[in-house]
């Protein structure tokens, strides 16, 4: 962003330059541009997003700082930093924080709508029928006027203590709020329906979004398809998914995962498998996730390890890096050790370390296929110490254990 040496920005100028600066320099290139900037432009609004700069790259401690100066400056004069505190604490979950912060907000300014719609969040998080009622109370007496998040929120509330009646009341309102300018809303309808039961009532949204909207984003079809799935209704599901296969280009992975999933939760292994073959051929490219229900499907199944590996290593495939799943990691060495298949073991140690991924525990499963299968491994001391981790007391005992058999021959040939 130039500007000529004429123009005199404003305070909102700074400010928006800087929520710029902060999305696609980082927080120290907007820390920087903050120090720059003349000291008048330094009030409520720029210290407003350098705080929302804090909040949303986690920074909590920064933020709370700022958050002190904006009072002793006296800048607090509007919910907004408040409720970037409150985002900031749900998403790190200290959600005590949350009502604290509320009682703070009110020493200097009036809860806005976003406000409200945060603590709600809280509520909902909490499970707290009364609490998200109270809440609600509190915004009619501030003169707060709800919008279909308000409704939304509530409507979830209720429909997961199990109070339909309530649930089906606060949705009659969200509809209400429901429009092309409120769009995400619609989606929510249908997410909320499903989770009652309600097939009728989903089916209407569904048919009232046909006539409002020209054509569906793929996130809309994959909600739909997800609601349709939770009732069982494959047929109906596919239907969809075929529209959406004709209407849009992206071939989202994410969208015929729906599909899979709902095959493999069902058991049927070879219909999600003909599935994927089929979407294949069409263009769409498998992502980690769909690999990832492959997995669980075949670990299920009691599949051939042979046949998971290959899904696995697929998967990490997908990705540049892989953010470890932990129970995953276990239920594959489960599947192994039950088999006693050291093969797999070493191969399955192979591939995670080429993900960056071995643990004590990882090399403690692997001793377990051994002992199990009663082998010995060889060099099971040094291959740690090359992947600097640590044995353990259960590490030990281990080796003490296969040392009495004899040795595997596939542990002298892997790395």
């Amino acid at each position: 962003m130039r500007t000529r040496p004429e123009m005199k920005l404003l305070p909102g100028d700074h400010a928006v330059h800087l929520d710029l600066v902060a999305k696609q320099r980082g927080l120290a290139s907007a820390e920087k541009f903050f120090e720059d900037m003349p000291e008048r432009a330094k009030g409520p609004s720029t210290c407003t997003a350098l705080l929302h700069a804090y909040a949303q790259h986690g920074a909590r401690d920064k933020a709370e700082a700022m958050l002190r100066e904006m009072a002793s400056a006296g800048h607090l004069v509007c919910a907004l930093p408040f409720n970037h505190m409150m985002s900031l604490y749900m998403s790190s979950g200290d959600l005590g924080r949350v009502p604290e912060t509320v009682r703070e907000l009110r020493r200097y300014a009036v809860p806005d709508l976003v406000t409200y719609n945060i603590w709600l969040t809280y509520c909902s998080r909490k499970s707290s029928v009364k609490g998200a009622e109270r809440v609600y109370g509190l915004m009619k007496d501030d003169g707060v006027v709800p919008d279909w998040m308000t409704f939304s929120l509530m409507a979830s509330i209720y429909v997961n203590a199990g109070m339909r009646v309530e649930g089906r009341d606060a949705l009659v309102e969200m509809e209400k709020r429901a429009s092309r300018k409120e769009r995400p809303a619609y989606s929510s309808l249908l997410t909320l329906y499903a989770s009652l039961e309600d097939r009728g009532n989903l089916d209407r949204v569904w048919g009232k979004m046909r006539e409002t909207f020209r054509k569906f984003s793929d996130a809309e079809y994959k909600c739909m398809l997800t609601s349709l799935t939770r009732f069982g209704d494959i047929a109906a599901a596919e239907s969809v998914y075929g529209e959406w296969e004709s209407e849009s280009g992206t071939k989202d992975s994410r969208i015929p995962n729906t599909i899979i999933s709902f095959y493999i939760k069902n058991g049927e292994m070879e219909k999600a498998e003909s599935f994927l073959q089929s979407i294949v051929e069409k263009g769409v490219k498998p992502s980690y996730s769909t690999w990832e229900l492959f997995v669980w499907g075949y670990l299920g199944n009691n599949e051939r390890v042979d046949k998971v590996l290959d899904c696995v290593k697929k998967a990490l495939s997908t990705l540049e890096k892989w953010e470890p799943n932990p129970e995953l990691v276990a239920a594959l060495f489960s599947h192994v050790e039950k088999k006693g298949d050291i093969e797999a073991a070493e191969e399955l140690l192979v591939v995670l370390r080429g993900a960056g991924y071995v643990t004590t525990e990882i090399y403690n499963s692997v001793l377990r296929t051994y002992a199990k299968a009663e082998m010995m491994p060889l060099i099971i001391d040094e291959r740690m110490d090359e992947d600097k981790v640590s044995m353990d007391e259960q590490t030990i005992r281990l080796l003490k254990l296969t040392s009495k058999y004899p040795i595997g021959e596939v542990s002298t040939i892997m790395p």
